[in-house]
């Protein structure tokens, strides 16, 4: 039992360490551009009633949840999605606002997962909803800042997969397909599955360009110009909206210089039904699938009592760090390379000599030398802190005797001069 109790269960971690400072980093880097652009601090609950999240408003399956009963008998889930949750602060916090509302956050999500996934039951997302405005120009704010925000965080390498989900529900509308059918042929679509797609349909009795349509749908991705030629499969008005709605989000891309980062797919489809017009996914390379997203959900907040559009996305920093990693992309961060060690004697100038430091922005670690302990105990210890420097004070504190860990050299300076000339270290 001891040992199970250091240990974590399945789908969670530990971070800890260069990695979880590098991580707040990154996350505050995405923060600033979403700052940049206008959008607000939101912190939700972690755990909510069940209700905010079940599957008729078409968020994560029940079963894939954890639940659990509070005093008053009450389902509560920890928040598997971070976008009903926002929904439901919005309609209760501005239902009298009808003008756009912009909001950012940092959260955790949590998935049950089988275990043969071998994905995080716990993952932490950052990410931005815009409320309030059904505009093409809001889309293209959105994807806009997914791209800025990767780039922020030092990706080069970026690729934006757009669809729009009203082509293929315009589709099926005309289709006439019960609910069973269209969960089928969407799962086949999404899989890029043709031959389940035409067996599927060879079964329905719907007609012969509705049916080309269908079996096109996997096939309808790439550039826009590849796009464009699926108005020529259908009439449906629909699902010909959603091809000039992607052409406009197009143009407003080009203008912001962001086109070539965007490929499109009308085959997209999505796990979550509360999504209605565009949806889009990013990717980098060292992850074997998206780290960004998201979409437009202009029902969901009806749902909770304030009709109003709405888009947004959501990153996964997780995945995102490993991108970084595997890119071999560096992240500077704040960390102490230095130790400073002090005779009891001289606790008075090696806490003057760290506050000079500290007062010009270098970080620095101060620690008491034990007299039990020998200097190659605390340089051993620098190395597995990863601290490259140790600066020593002996009982007198008149000296700074200095160790360059990675270079293997020692000097010793007065204190007083190395105040008087040290910018940092």
């Amino acid at each position: 039992m001891t040992n199970k109790l250091l240990h974590t269960p399945d789908g969670v971690r530990d971070i800890y360490g260069a990695e979880c400072t590098r991580k707040a980093v990154i996350q505050e880097k995405m923060l600033e551009v979403f700052h940049l652009c206008g959008y607000q601090d939101i912190e939700t609950p972690t755990f909510e009633f069940f209700d905010i999240f079940n599957e008729s408003r078409g968020s994560v399956k029940a079963k894939e949840m954890f639940k659990f009963f509070d005093r008053d008998n009450h389902t509560l889930v920890l928040r598997p999605d971070a976008t009903p949750a926002i929904a439901r602060c919005a309609a209760k916090y501005f239902l009298n606002e009808d003008m756009p509302i912009r909001l950012c956050y940092m959260e955790r999500t949590f998935i049950n997962h089988s275990s043969y996934q071998g994905r995080l039951k716990e993952a932490s997302q950052t990410g931005v909803e815009l409320i309030g405005d059904d505009s093409a120009d809001s889309d293209g704010e959105i994807l806009a800042m997914v791209i800025w925000a990767l780039m922020s965080t030092g990706l080069t390498e970026i690729q934006v997969e757009l669809g729009e989900v009203d082509f293929f529900k315009g589709l099926l509308e005309e289709a006439g397909m019960d609910e069973d059918q269209e969960e089928a042929l969407k799962e086949l679509i999404e899989n890029k599955n043709y031959f389940g797609v035409e067996e599927l349909l060879m079964a329905q009795p719907i007609s012969d360009e509705l049916k080309q349509a269908f079996l096109k749908l996997p096939e309808l991705f790439g550039s826009l110009d590849q796009i464009k030629e699926a108005k020529k499969l259908t009439r449906n008005k629909r699902a010909l909206k959603a091809i000039e709605r992607l052409e406009e989000v197009n143009q407003i891309l080009s203008f912001y210089g962001l086109s070539d980062y965007v490929s499109y797919d009308l085959g997209m489809l999505s796990q979550y039904q509360y999504y209605t017009g565009i949806i889009f996914k990013a990717y980098t390379y060292g992850t074997g699938d998206y780290i960004v997203n998201g979409g437009r959900y202009d029902g969901l907040l009806q749902q909770f009592g304030k009709d109003s559009p709405a888009v947004g996305f959501g990153i996964s920093v997780d995945d995102l760090l490993l991108a970084l990693s595997r890119q071999k992309i560096v992240t500077e961060i704040p960390v102490a390379n230095t130790l400073i060690l002090y005779e009891q004697e001289s606790r008075k100038q090696a806490i003057l000599l760290a506050e000079h430091f500290r007062s010009s922005g270098v970080a620095v670690q101060l620690q008491k030398k034990e007299p039990d302990s020998s200097m190659e105990d605390y340089e051993a210890y620098a190395r597995r802190r990863e601290l490259m420097n140790v600066l020593y004070l002996n009982q007198k504190g008149l000296t700074v005797i200095i160790k360059n860990l990675s270079m293997e050299r020692t000097d010793e300076i007065p204190l007083s001069e190395y105040l008087k000339g040290s910018e940092g270290l």
